[in-house]
């Protein structure tokens, strides 16, 4: 099949390498030159394992091509996917269409024979139709079909996430589009991948509740991790205890400092908003996001009542930036929220990451940022761990004992046994683990 990705960013790159790999011949379309120039030299804009290898594979094999030149692209496609950004709108959280609805209107005007038209974006219900519409309005002759295809991938594990997809959910209306779809996907018929048909409304509505329901599940844990703090309970076996049960699963049950990325805070306010104009408005969702919020501040709150309660003229060590480890993803992290809450509690901090810190520079004012975990923690009157790299999992605590100024470990990431980092002398503390 001859596919038209329309975007080159995290989805429409990830997706694009991966639909070559299956044998598909792939276009990646971007209005950006210079993302454009540096694929085309075999540089990522993005950091996802493996994809480097995969991207350059399939070019080497002629199977995928990247352009600023959409119109030649979209004519020769069997389907184009429309994997451009949808961040959050400011002011009201709604998603923002801007970018979906600008690719509709140049896609229509290039397309030559049927094709289909996939909207591979998280998008809030309905937008499959107006894609359509405009379509429509722009070239009345054309034929094609609009379907919604979300996509699931997880940021550091994308490119084995789309090859072996817990599901691959398919909106739609009509059999001509279904069976472009199922040709698309048939290179994973041996993985036995459920591909569920819906209608088009059913497919984006899917992939948001998806979302929501996860940053529910990690909230929720989050709150159970405060009330274990307070009645001498261990979080972690509390989440061991329930995800046991099937019907609950033990994914998404970790307690740390609050999700981020670029997927649940826009999805999230985007179903929230969704909901809201529709009048059913969705109150645990609401309530999610909220206690989010407030908990990435709070973790800032904690590294100060680690050191005493006063963290002013304090050098503080911070270990992770990104939102989750295997990603340069900055988007929401709450490094974000940490750090901002400690600068204005007058603590200096400098800060280290194995891929995020370009991402950081721009978005963090003032903090001094170093080559490795130990240079970070040099000097340090405690070290704070916001992002469970592996790398950041068998420190030398023998070491950092002797280069910090004060023995203070702060893991919100419960990567370590309080016993382990207490024999070498530290004050540990970590998340959702009393007494008892």
């Amino acid at each position: 099949m001859r596919v038209t990705m329309v975007g080159s960013g995290y989805v429409g790159l990830v997706s694009g390498a991966c639909f070559a790999d299956f044998g598909h011949t792939v276009t990646c379309v971007d209005k950006d030159p210079g993302k454009i120039e540096a694929l085309l030299a075999g540089r990522m804009p993005i950091f996802e394992p493996g994809l480097d290898a995969l991207v350059a594979t399939n070019v080497a094999q002629n199977r995928l091509a990247f352009t600023t030149d959409l119109a030649p692209a979209v004519a020769d496609a069997d389907a184009v996917f429309i994997a451009v950004g949808t961040p959050s709108r400011r002011g009201d959280g709604f998603a923002d269409l801007t970018y979906v609805f600008q690719a509709a209107r140049e896609i229509a005007k290039a397309l030559t024979g049927f094709t289909v038209i996939v909207t591979k974006s998280t998008v809030p219900v309905g937008t499959g139709d107006e894609v359509e519409r405009i379509i429509r309005e722009a070239n009345p002759d054309a034929e094609f079909a609009v379907v919604s295809n979300p996509e699931f991938l997880r940021e550091g594990a994308a490119i084995d996430d789309f090859k072996r997809p817990d599901r691959i959910v398919i909106g739609l209306e009509g059999e001509r589009a279904e069976t472009v779809m199922r040709e698309i996907y048939r290179p994973l018929y041996l993985n036995q991948a459920p591909i569920l048909v819906t209608g088009r409304r059913t497919a984006e509505l899917t992939k948001y509740a998806a979302n929501a329901f996860l940053a529910t599940k990690i909230t929720f844990i989050n709150e159970i991790a405060d009330l274990c703090e307070q009645v001498g309970a261990d979080v972690q076996q509390v989440s061991r205890g329930i995800g046991l049960d099937n019907r609950i699963g033990a994914k998404f049950l970790h307690a740390g400092p609050g999700y981020g990325g670029s997927c649940f805070p826009k999805d999230t306010l985007a179903l929230v908003k969704t909901a809201q104009d529709a009048g059913t408005p969705i109150r645990l969702v609401e309530t999610v996001v909220a206690v989010n919020d407030q908990r990435k501040r709070a973790m800032a709150r904690k590294v100060i009542l680690a050191c005493g309660g006063a963290v002013r003229g304090k050098r503080i060590a911070v270990l992770g930036l990104t939102f989750k480890p295997n990603t340069d993803d900055m988007r929401d992290s709450p490094a974000l929220s940490i750090i901002t809450g400690l600068q204005d509690a007058g603590a200096e901090v400098i800060a280290y990451d194995p891929e995020g810190i370009e991402q950081a520079r721009p978005l963090l004012d003032k903090v001094t940022y170093a080559a490795d975990a130990y240079a970070c923690a040099e000097g340090a009157e405690a070290l704070v761990i916001v992002t469970e790299w592996n790398a950041f999992r068998a420190l030398d605590f023998a070491r950092l004992g002797r280069s910090m100024a004060a023995k203070v470990l702060v893991d919100l990431r419960n990567v370590y046994r309080p016993e382990e980092v207490e024999r070498h002398g530290f004050a540990y503390t970590s998340v959702g683990r009393g007494e008892g």
